[in-house]
């Protein structure tokens, strides 16, 4: 499908600045809808809004389903009575030698958590004990609404939880092989834990539906992220055994990634589970048509992590250190979409076609007309490859400075080394010395481009020290915020003058 001509901003729920330790749903992110109105963007895109399983990233989640609970605001846990204000106050006492004040410049994911929890906890105990009939009929609706996924994900948490273990394959064997007995017994065990559970979906769905209400009435689309493979460690491949590839104890045989390319000399061992498409193709890839159904529950327009794996994925034994030693294997193609569509009608997906492309992968995403993404970054790296320089840009294609995997636009431009024997790419571009970045900027968004999307650091000229994302490093990632009070008026006027300019301001 086309999209409108248009532009929009990328910028994390987590990277929001708030004095919780986190960014959530709560004022800064209406704010940020009010900063994108008056900017003249019509999209925010942000990373997936999954729970994390390991290493706090956002692309490898203990459910495809469920919401992270970490952004739910408590502000707004006040506000709509489930809390009192007296509740924050006492939590923020912090105990030992920890300081007060959560950083308001990164993201302390475990102090986040430690302070988080107990007040959604406190929030449960006070819904239980006094909550209106008004917040229990909405509850109960939300429940059994979403019972196909929920009821095994509370489920899961739960008995994460009690085992202090989220490898499912450690658990009694009855459970790992989800023996109905043992199921039966174990939710009569820890009903209050899967009640907490299923309590704190409600907020998180709850609250991110307002704000994505609050977004579209001010004709901001909300653009969410979709993951390929979801985390071995997680509910899906748990109660869903059957479509991936396992041994008889639960432990993955055939494991995700990418082989050597851009962003990594010995490629991108993920380890996620590979699906058996085998056997989702004789269930009419329902648990796939049921994730996009989900999906635009939540988002206006979504991008497909590693759309490639759906043509050929790299498929690596399990056990190997590095995904070195793998080897293509044909996908699905187009039947997971087509099945999707018969169901759902148009699905405005958008595909991330990086990395190792074939034209067999251009062909696929042109099959299903979807457009694909172009990233500025990536096309002035060699003199002859022009197909990510803005220049050469199709009108179906959402185009980009750079994604979250990239460095910031600045730090890569600063880091750039150009033969001084040969003519820099970028001098029709960079024509002064002044305002860099947003040359840069106006070169992509006064490209042909249907969509150009920009991360937020990059409208504020920041260097590689605000970078989200450094693939293939195994700590200190996802933990940039924006500082209070960088996104101002001046900011925002200049950003619509150049989409003004640009033809996007709709």
């Amino acid at each position: 499908m086309r999209f409108p001509r248009s532009s929009g901003v990328l910028c994390h729920i987590t990277c929001l600045p708030n004095e919780f330790g986190i960014g959530d749903f709560g004022s800064a992110a209406y704010q940020f809808v009010d900063f994108l109105e008056a900017a003249g963007q019509t999209a925010w895109q942000i990373l997936p809004l999954s729970p994390p399983a390991r290493g706090h990233s956002p692309y490898s989640s203990y459910s495809a389903f469920a919401g992270n609970t970490l952004l739910i605001s408590p502000a707004m846990l006040v506000e709509d009575g489930f809390l009192a204000q007296a509740d924050l106050i006492q939590a923020d006492s912090r105990q030992g030698d920890e300081p007060a004040a959560p950083d308001l410049t990164r993201v302390d994911f475990d102090s986040v958590a430690r302070f988080r929890r107990p007040l959604l906890r406190k929030a449960f105990d006070h819904f239980q004990k006094g909550g209106s009939e008004a917040d229990r009929s909405r509850l109960a609706e939300f429940v059994t609404r979403h019972a196909w996924w929920l009821d095994d994900f509370a489920r899961y948490e739960a008995l994460m939880v009690h085992f202090d273990e989220s490898d499912w394959t450690r658990w009694p064997s009855d459970l790992v092989h989800r023996e109905a007995a043992a199921l039966d017994a174990w939710d009569a065990q820890l009903s209050q834990e899967i009640e907490f559970s299923k309590f704190q979906q409600y907020i998180f769905d709850d609250q991110w539906v307002r704000l994505k209400r609050y977004a579209n009435d001010r004709h901001v689309r909300m653009y969410g992220d979709m993951p390929i493979f979801v985390a071995h460690e997680s509910v899906d491949v748990w109660a869903n055994q059957e479509i991936f590839c396992l041994d008889a104890s639960g432990n993955p045989t055939l494991v995700a990634g990418v082989p050597p390319d851009y962003f990594s000399k010995t490629g991108q061992l993920w380890g996620n589970p590979q699906y058996r498409w085998d056997v989702l193709a004789k269930c009419d890839y329902g648990w796939w048509t049921k994730r996009f159904e989900h999906a635009f529950h939540q988002f206006d327009w979504m991008r497909i992590d590693h759309f490639r794996g759906f043509e050929s994925y790299w498929e690596v034994p399990a056990g190997e250190k590095t995904a070195i030693n793998g080897r293509w294997v044909k996908g699905p193609g187009a039947e997971p979409f087509l099945a999707a569509q018969k169901q759902l009608g148009d699905l405005p997906l958008i595909a991330e076609d990086l990395g190792m492309i074939t034209e067999a992968v251009h062909e696929l995403r042109d099959v299903l007309g979807l457009p694909g993404m172009r990233v500025m970054q990536f096309g002035f790296e060699q003199e002859d490859d022009v197909y990510h320089r803005p220049s050469h840009y199709p009108p179906q294609c959402v185009a980009y400075t750079g994604t979250h995997d990239n460095d910031t636009l600045m730090g890569w431009y600063k880091k750039r080394k150009v033969d001084p024997e040969q003519v820099d790419l970028l001098a029709e571009i960079v024509t002064e010395k002044k305002d860099i970045h947003l040359q840069l900027i106006a070169s992509v968004m006064n490209s042909k481009a249907d969509i150009a999307i920009i991360p937020i650091q990059d409208w504020l000229g920041m260097g590689s020290e605000a970078r989200m994302n450094q693939p293939g490093k195994a700590t200190g990632s996802w933990v940039w915020r924006l500082k209070p009070n960088l996104l101002t008026d001046d900011l925002a006027a200049k950003i619509r003058t150049l989409t003004q300019q640009s033809k996007r301001l709709s």
